[in-house]
């Protein structure tokens, strides 16, 4: 199993420590987030996915993902009016186009919040709406589209494992697959391991982290409440060999190299112990 940082909460550095701690940490990849001051989609299109491209080099380490920043201000496909969620979608283009070019193997979405103010049949209605012609982008671009469930506490439209089984027969692509934050369904009361026996063939990558119950929040393994040291031996014991991503996101803000070295330190331990 390859292990990836997140990015997010280096947003107050520059962007080289990530890299540069990825390197020296043990990370084997980053999924770049996609906001400023770091890689913007289009501030990348601009001409800055040139410096992106030389840290790349530099540390030898890979970008397998990109998560571009769509979940709030400005960018939401699943809110607002139809212009409003086409510009999204047209966002979203552009970040796979981005994607591409930093020789990623995926790009990252998650349908957020839809607002108080419409049926489950309106959200269903948006979300093919924005994820069609996404996927579709993606078949010429040669990048996967991973699609993330959130939380309830961030998301009224895409919440858990059967949404993507249903989301999946309406849109069958090799170029969309799903994956597993670990904390939606530990906060909902739900089996993170139903994630792979549900999607099959389609579970493509986890977020691991720690979690509490009530709260959305991402915290360093070991200090919350997600069995973590079982989970990854479970992980192994059904031979999960693909990605996850230590998601740290801006929890630790003021300190990300700390506790990005001791997310990493504290998983690898829990790979020995289970024998990855």
């Amino acid at each position: 199993m390859k292990l990836g940082m997140f990015t997010s909460g280096y947003q107050r550095n520059p962007l080289e420590h990530c890299f540069e701690d990825a390197k020296r940490f043990g990370y084997d990849y980053i999924e770049l987030w996609g906001g400023r001051p770091h890689a913007f989609a289009p501030d990348l299109k601009a001409g800055e996915i040139s410096e992106v491209k030389k840290l790349i080099e530099k540390y030898e380490m890979p970008v397998l993902g990109y998560t571009p920043e769509h979940n709030a201000y400005p960018y939401n496909f699943m809110i607002g009016s139809q212009r409003q969620r086409e510009d999204a979608v047209g966002y979203l283009k552009l970040c796979l186009d981005m994607a591409k070019e930093l020789g990623s193997d995926y790009m990252l979405i998650s349908p957020a919040h839809a607002g108080y103010y419409v049926t489950q049949e309106e959200i269903w209605s948006r979300l093919i709406e924005a994820v069609k012609p996404l996927t579709e982008h993606a078949e010429k671009t040669g990048v996967k589209i991973v699609i993330e469930s959130l939380t309830p506490y961030e998301s009224n439209a895409f919440k858990n494992a059967r949404d993507m089984v249903q989301l999946f027969a309406e849109i069958d692509s090799p170029y969309l697959v799903g994956m597993c934050d670990i904390v939606p369904p530990f906060v909902q009361h739900e089996s993170i391991m139903s994630y792979l026996e549900l999607l099959g063939g389609k579970m493509y990558h986890f977020h691991i982290i720690d979690g509490e119950q009530g709260t959305d929040s991402h915290i360093v393994p070991g200090e919350g409440s997600i069995p973590l040291p079982e989970l990854i031996k479970e992980l192994k014991y059904v031979n999960y060999n693909k990605t996850a991503t230590l998601e740290l996101v801006t929890g630790y803000i003021n300190e990300p190299r700390l506790y990005a070295r001791r997310a990493i330190d504290r998983v690898r331990e829990y790979m020995k112990e289970a024998g990855y």
